[in-house]
């Protein structure tokens, strides 16, 4: 699978105006749910900071703010231009302060230690230079503080693994297809989900950086997806 910043850029500018009505069509909105659930573990207070990476439009940056309130800062970013111009709309629908900006999460223009909390969430499948993103996070968060990284991955139980690829493989691209217009970026998202490394080698990806002291991995919906709570040395 082509992973270079070009290709992943073009693929999801396609998609972006359809991006969030195909996401919540294919998930049965349970990808709300996810993004919740990364929010409520994360650990922070009134007033924090949090840095929201491939932000697309901008749902996880919008639940961010609710947590750390008025005094919060939250700033959201994305290397696809075209999936960042949906999001201030939201905010400012929701007359949340959030700040949008265009930023590559293996390039963060922020100082060291700058944030509470560092997120990504379905984009660190589509990097590809991993360990970069993972040095990034780490870099602009604080000693002690959190990055939070929410992934697709693979199912464990056979039966319930069965059901969901022939779901993930022949229903997902047809459907994504129908919203979207572009039935190929939903193979992509899906054959990328497939072989991407989750669960226990994804922790062992992130402490082989010694970036991080500790990784705590939380399976959602049988291991559709995962949640890794990664404190920064």
């Amino acid at each position: 699978m082509d992973k270079r910043a070009h290709t992943i850029q073009s693929m999801f500018s396609e998609i972006a105006g359809s991006y969030d009505t195909a996401n919540s069509v294919l998930s049965l909105g349970i990808h709300h749910l996810w993004k919740n659930k990364l929010v409520q573990m994360t650990p922070l207070k009134d007033g924090d900071s949090v840095l929201d990476c491939a932000t697309g439009t901008g749902d996880l940056a919008l639940s961010y703010k609710k947590k750390v309130g008025p005094t919060g800062h939250v700033i959201g970013t994305d290397f696809c231009q075209a999936m960042l111009d949906e999001a201030p709309l939201k905010a400012q629908r929701q007359n949340l302060d959030v700040h949008f900006q265009w930023a590559d999460v293996t390039d963060l223009k922020f100082d060291d230690d700058r944030f509470d909390a560092t997120s990504i969430s379905f984009g660190i499948r589509n990097v590809e230079d991993r360990n970069r993103a993972f040095q990034e996070m780490a870099r602009v968060t604080r000693p002690g503080g959190h990055v939070m990284i929410l992934e697709f991955g693979q199912i464990q139980t056979p039966v319930v693994r069965q059901a969901y690829n022939f779901y993930s493989t022949k229903v997902l691209p047809w459907v994504g297809g129908l919203v979207s217009g572009k039935p190929e970026a939903y193979q992509y998202l899906n054959d990328s989900s497939q072989v991407f490394p989750c669960g226990q080698d994804f922790k062992k990806d992130v402490l082989d950086t010694n970036l991080y002291r500790d990784v705590q991995v939380t399976p959602l919906s049988f291991g559709v997806a995962y949640i890794y709570k990664c404190q920064v040395n």
